[in-house]
């Protein structure tokens, strides 16, 4: 039996998989937290690694505090960026099957059209460059890996956008939601079951990939569709990102292309409505 090894087992997608593992019981699953795999002392993480001794590593732990990085440069790189250099040798060396999970924070957000995985990138903050860094210290100690990139991932676990505007949407009146930031949201549900179908399939293909929900919308629009689905009767306004000034600046146009997921694993993509419907039933 396969030993999987989920990082960031407490957080959104570690969460999910958690709920989907049951389902795969032809696996062992070992859902590791920072106390058993602790992805910033990067000594400890090489003797926690060999310790559990997994055949295959799903990546979800990473420092997600986008403003926060901006002050915690250091910490960002180690976890995002020097553990996962940590791992990816350690996959290589012991011939360990490799998904590490990205973000779409690594474009500067000026491209008018869906981002493929051959798109420049560009970090616009340390959180995607830490990111960033982490991809190419992946794929360059360890070129068999899968590196997934994704976005604006939601779940009903942990603290995201949809749950915040849960929260206010039931407090407040009115709500400002900025406007011009364009991309997809990320059921953290489906992008765990697109792993599965992954780890799963008779072909692994190494290589980065992106993953979100179908659909081209901005943050005004992804929280009208909450208010729509939680029948919240708060009052909703778009407002640029100039009027809610944030210590870490985000890419404007993030929409990934996921036609290559689609192709090699022959995924079906649900749109983020969809979606989103789902964690509201």
């Amino acid at each position: 039996m396969k030993k999987i090894l989920v990082t960031g087992a407490n957080g959104q997608l570690g969460s999910e998989l958690s709920e989907l593992s049951s389902g795969y019981s032809q696996y062992e699953w070992v859902f590791a937290d920072r106390s058993q795999i602790t992805l910033d002392n990067l000594n400890l993480l090489k003797t926690q690694l060999s310790k559990i001794h997994p055949d295959i590593i799903l990546n979800c732990g990473a420092y997600t505090a986008v403003d926060k990085a901006e002050s915690e440069k250091d910490l960002a790189f180690t976890i995002n960026h020097l553990a996962v250099e940590v791992i990816a040798k350690y996959a290589k060396i012991n011939d360990i099957k490799l998904i590490h999970i990205s973000t779409d924070y690594v474009f500067d957000g000026t491209s008018s059209v869906a981002l493929n995985e051959e798109a420049e990138t560009n970090p616009i903050n340390i959180y995607g460059a830490s990111k960033r860094a982490g991809e190419i210290a992946c794929l360059k100690e360890n070129p068999d890996s899968i590196i997934i990139r994704t976005s604006w991932v939601y779940s009903k676990f942990g603290n995201n956008f949809v749950k915040t505007m849960q929260g206010l949407m039931k407090e407040r009146e009115s709500l400002n939601v900025v406007n011009d930031q364009i991309g997809s949201p990320t059921y953290a549900a489906d992008l765990a079951f697109a792993m599965a179908i992954i780890l799963g399939s008779d072909k692994w293909v190494p290589g980065i990939y992106n993953y979100s929900n179908e659909g081209e919308i901005s943050w005004y629009e992804f929280a009208l569709s909450i208010k729509e689905f939680g029948n919240y009767n708060c009052n909703v306004e778009g407002i640029p990102s100039v009027s809610y000034p944030t210590p870490a600046k985000r890419p404007e146009f993030s929409l990934l292309d996921k036609k290559k997921i689609k192709r090699i694993y022959n995924l079906d993509v649900p749109n983020y409505k969809e979606s989103l419907k789902k964690m509201f039933i």
